[in-house]
């Protein structure tokens, strides 16, 4: 169900009085990039400027604005006057195939959504983790998130080599992308306490933070628990 050759992935929220929101995202099928909608009014904290990663790499004469903070704003004004504790039913809707999930809260779900618009708008930082968004997995769970990141990262290795650049099979360049998204997500916070009136969008970013800080700390203990599972490679 792509349309243009584009790749989607569509949201739908059902609350517990059957008040649904629909939130649909528009990728390039080549580089999983965004494809945004028209914003014609930004709000001042969308400014590049304004809360600024103190290690942006963002060209500022490019850009006036902070291309993770001005592509959501739809998914904000959407939410800002839901509470992140709303249980509430997910419909997620991909060309592929179509993910339900019952009985969770708002800030699961949609912490989900602001993971994908943020790196696929083209913060340098978080460009690095958008091929997983080409094979999104709702609701994932660390384990899935720890196996996905670095199958992912080894194979940008492979393909580095391919390009006759440097690999990095120690990984550690992953876990320093880590550490990046933890600053990013901590500024984007503060930006989102000037959008929101109630604290669904706050929240929903803070649980993908403290979700994605715990892929780092897992990687150790999880790729050892994996060492059987591949145990026919190491014959």
């Amino acid at each position: 169900m792509s349309s243009n050759s584009n790749i989607f992935i569509r949201y739908k929220f059902v609350f517990s009085d059957d008040k649904t929101i629909e939130y649909e995202i528009k990728l390039d099928s080549e580089t999983c990039e965004l494809i945004p909608s028209e914003k014609p009014d930004i709000p001042f904290w969308c400014k590049l400027d304004y809360l600024k990663c103190d290690d942006c790499t963002i060209n500022t004469e490019g850009y006036d604005y902070c291309p993770p903070a001005v592509n959501s704003i739809d998914l904000i004004d959407l939410f800002r006057d839901t509470f992140s504790y709303d249980v509430i039913d997910v419909i997620v809707e991909t060309s592929e195939r179509i993910y339900f999930k019952n009985k969770i809260s708002v800030q699961q779900a949609l912490g989900s959504l602001f993971g994908i618009i943020m790196v696929t708008s083209g913060c340098k930082d978080l460009d690095k983790l958008r091929p997983m968004v080409r094979f999104h997995l709702p609701f994932a769970t660390i384990t899935e998130s720890v196996y996905r990141a670095t199958s992912m990262y080894q194979l940008a290795q492979y393909i580095r080599t391919q390009h006759g650049l440097e690999p990095d099979y120690e990984m550690q360049d992953l876990l320093n992308t880590y550490k990046k998204i933890h600053k990013i997500n901590v500024n984007f916070v503060k930006r989102l306490q000037k959008a929101s009136e109630k604290d669904a969008n706050l929240n929903a970013v803070v649980i993908l933070d403290t979700f994605s800080q715990m892929v780092p700390f897992g990687i150790g203990d999880t790729l050892k628990d994996f060492e059987k599972l591949f145990s026919p490679y190491l014959k």
